[in-house]
């Protein structure tokens, strides 16, 4: 069956299931979607690396994502979220979030089934499509946490909202999307905004100038005694004429789980990052520089232990936030050994309702 038939029908049988939902209460429930689209060239050192079998460049268009998104509620405490994910390796649709939720005391207690983000870093629980920058996940530090599809996994989490701190706590199944027994991986993560607070569970990169936010935050996750751990970061500030200023920073810790490299046992590594988004609006929208810096660290393989430098900048024009953005982005990875350099320069659209 071909991609588009398989969009079709996918479509048109999530379209059906909803039906009963919709007419029980169109208030209650909500569909959406977004779709990140790119066009990007990659130039590799020509210096021929053991193992390396990728070409000395590429040039590509792609469909780097698309997404539906449905929601709903059947009481006043009881929801639910079903999320499906185009993956452009294999042209298939998957199902990457599909859970029940809980809420009590008006939304102080939350508790989830299902698949969805487990806690982790700031990273994880803002995704692409609510990152500040366009090619996230490239830097060996940001979630490098397992999971079985898109950053979820399977299991039960509690989640909290206590005005200013946020907890969360889980028990997942990282085994594969085929059944079967595993060692339980356990999750948690705590976070503190010190200025204006940010509601619920799922987090952005940025709030383009909506909030003054200064939040820190922490998660831990283990299995088999095997353990990952990252700190992170985000400040951003208002400033005068509607702009905001951001810095964003990370630090890994991935012993035995996760990781950006199977073959490696252990990798450490931090990133920064800042972004500045001009206040006078040019057209519908407002242009917006960006900067980031991050160092990776590889250890305990089957071949030498290497390090991983990723620069990046970028130059966006913001149309309506998250919903509508134009990205224009170059970024440079450099090898101390094992990998070759490269550079990668490119222009991404992304849209969103």
């Amino acid at each position: 069956m071909s991609l588009k038939s398989n969009i079709i029908t996918a479509a048109a049988g999530l379209g059906i299931a909803a039906l009963p939902f919709a007419q029980a209460s169109a208030g209650d429930f909500s569909v959406g979607g977004g779709i990140r689209t790119s066009f990007s060239a990659t130039d590799f050192d020509t210096e021929v690396i053991e193992g390396d079998t990728a070409s000395d460049s590429v040039s590509d268009f792609a469909l780097n994502s698309a997404r539906l998104y449905i929601s709903g509620k059947a009481t006043d405490n009881i929801g639910f979220m079903l999320n499906t994910e185009y993956n452009s390796n294999f042209e298939t649709i998957r199902v990457i979030d599909a859970a029940a939720q809980f809420s009590f005391s008006g939304g102080t207690h939350n508790i989830w089934v299902g698949r969805f983000l487990p806690p982790s870093d700031r990273a994880n629980l803002y995704g692409p499509y609510y990152a500040s920058n366009w090619g996230v996940y490239q830097d060996g530090v940001q979630d490098g946490y397992p999971f079985e599809t898109e950053g979820r996994d399977d299991g039960v989490m509690y989640w909290g909202q206590y005005d200013r701190v946020k907890f969360s706590i889980g028990a997942f199944d990282v085994s594969g999307l085929t059944t079967g027994d595993s060692d339980v991986l356990l999750a948690s993560r705590v976070q503190v905004d010190f200025w204006d607070k940010e509601d619920g569970y799922y987090l952005n990169g940025t709030y383009y100038g909506d909030k003054n936010l200064l939040a820190i935050g922490g998660a831990t996750q283990f299995q088999s005694g095997n353990v990952a751990a990252t700190g992170d970061f985000l400040m951003e500030r208002k400033v005068k004429g509607g702009g905001a200023v951001s810095i964003e920073s990370e630090f890994s810790y991935y012993d035995g789980l996760g990781g950006y490299d199977g073959g490696y046992h252990r990798s450490t590594g931090a990133y920064i990052l800042g972004a500045y988004l001009f206040g006078q609006p040019v057209g519908p929208g407002k242009f917006q520089v960006l900067g980031k810096f991050a160092k990776a660290d590889f250890e305990l393989g089957k071949t030498a232990d290497y390090s991983q430098k990723t620069g990046e900048v970028q130059f966006n024009y913001v149309i309506k936030q998250f919903k509508a953005r134009v990205m224009s982005f170059y970024r440079n990875q450099s090898f101390d050994r094992v990998r070759r350099d490269n550079w990668t320069a490119g222009l991404g659209l992304q849209v969103q309702m």
